[in-house]
C-alpha cells in the first residue's frame, strides 16, 4: 500500500472453478481464496508458474471470466454488478494488455484499427483534428512516432511497437487500472526494459498495475507488491523487498534459487522446481499442502502460507 493512497481494486477471496469429469460432476479450483488490493500508483506483481491461475485472476477482474466465489471491487461497487453503461465506463477505467501483441490484431486491417474501433465507442463526438492530437500524444506516451506505426499492417510492425500501441490504446482512455498479463515475455531483451521503463513512469503518474508475470526478476523489478501463487492458492503475499529478501514459503524460496544468476553456469546448479533447493540456495524443503491455505503475518507487510492445520508447510 502507498501511504495515502485510497483503495481502487479490492479482490476478496475470489475462487474460479471449472466443472470437470464425465456429464461435469467434477470440479477443478484453479483460483482458491485469493484476496490483495491495488491502490493508485502502485504495481502488484502475480507470480507464477504456468497453471498457478494468474492469467485467471486477470481475466476475472477484466470480467472476460465469471468469479465463481468471492468479489472483485472497485471503487467500493462489485464488478459483478455491472451491466450496460456502468461495464462501459468500467472497461474506460480498467484495461488489460496480454502476452501475444500478434493475437490482438486482425491482419487482414491495418494496426492502427485498434484505435479507430476506440474512437467509435468512447470518442464519436471529437473532431478529425482532435481525435488526431490525441491519439498522437497518446503514441507519442509509449515512445511511438505516429509516421513509423500508422497505416501500417501488424506483420510491418514488431511485436514491441504492437504492444505499445495496445498500451497506448488503453492509455486513451485516461485508465486507473492496467491488468499487464505477460506483457515482456514476447518481446526481445532490449525492448523489455524499454516496456518495464514505460510502466514505471505510467506507475508515477498515478496508474495502478497488476503486473502478472513467471519471471521474479522483472517483477522484482518493477513492483511495490508481490504476490507468489502456487496451484491457485497465494503462499506468499508482501512488500516486494520483504518477499525478495526474506522469503519464508518453501515455494518462494525455491523459485528465487531457480533464477538463473549472471555468475553462475548451469551445470553448477543443482535446483528443481518440486525439489528442496541445493544448499546455499535457500534452504528448506517443498512441501505443499492441498486445499486453501491460510496466509498469516510473519512480518509488519509480509504475508505467508500455512498448511490446513495451522503449521507451517
Amino acid at each position: 500500500m502507498l501511504e495515502g493512497d485510497s483503495l481502487m481494486l479490492n479482490v476478496e477471496t475470489c475462487c474460479k472453478s471449472y466443472r470437470v469429469g464425465a456429464f461435469g460432476g467434477g470440479e477443478l479450483l484453479a483460483v482458491q481464496n485469493v484476496s490483495f488490493d491495488v491502490h493508485p500508483g502502485e504495481v502488484v506483481s502475480l507470480i507464477g508458474e504456468s497453471g498457478s491461475g494468474k492469467s485467471t485472476i486477470g481475466k476475472m477482474i477484466l470480467r472476460l471470466l465469471k468469479v465463481t466465489r468471492g468479489n472483485i471491487v472497485f471503487d467500493g461497487v462489485d464488478i459483478s454488478t455491472l451491466g450496460g453503461r456502468e461495464l462501459k465506463a468500467y472497461y474506460a477505467d480498467v484495461q488489460g494488455v496480454f502476452q501475444d501483441p500478434f493475437s490482438s490484431y486482425n491482419p487482414i486491417f491495418k494496426a492502427d484499427r485498434v484505435f479507430t474501433m476506440l474512437r467509435s465507442e468512447y470518442f464519436s463526438g471529437l473532431s478529425a483534428t482532435d481525435w488526431h492530437a490525441k491519439l498522437e500524444k497518446s503514441l507519442d506516451a509509449v515512445s511511438l512516432n505516429p509516421g513509423d506505426v500508422l497505416g501500417k499492417y501488424p506483420h510491418q510492425l514488431s511485436g514491441g511497437q504492437l504492444q505499445r500501441m495496445l498500451i497506448a490504446r488503453a492509455l486513451m482512455l485516461d485508465i486507473r487500472l492496467l491488468v499487464a498479463d505477460e506483457i515482456i515475455s514476447m518481446l526481445d531483451a532490449s525492448t523489455r526494459i524499454d516496456v518495464l521503463n514505460l510502466l514505471g513512469d505510467l506507475k508515477s503518474r498515478g496508474l495502478g498495475i497488476l503486473f502478472i508475470t513467471h519471471d521474479l526478476s522483472l517483477g522484482n523489478y518493477i513492483s511495490d507488491k508481490t504476490m507468489i501463487l502456487r496451484r491457485g492458492n497465494v503462499v506468499e503475499l508482501g512488500a516486494t523487498e520483504l518477499v525478495f529478501g526474506n522469503p519464508v514459503h518453501p515455494y518462494t524460496k525455491t523459485l528465487l534459487a531457480s533464477v538463473p544468476q549472471l555468475h553462475t553456469k548451469w551445470q553448477d546448479v543443482d535446483v528443481t522446481i518440486g525439489a528442496p533447493p541445493a544448499p546455499g540456495n535457500g534452504g528448506g524443503q517443498l512441501v505443499l499442502a492441498e486445499g486453501s491455505l491460510e496466509l498469516v503475518e510473519v512480518e509488519p507487510s509480509h504475508f505467508a502460507a500455512l498448511d490446513g492445520d495451522g503449521a507451517a508447510p
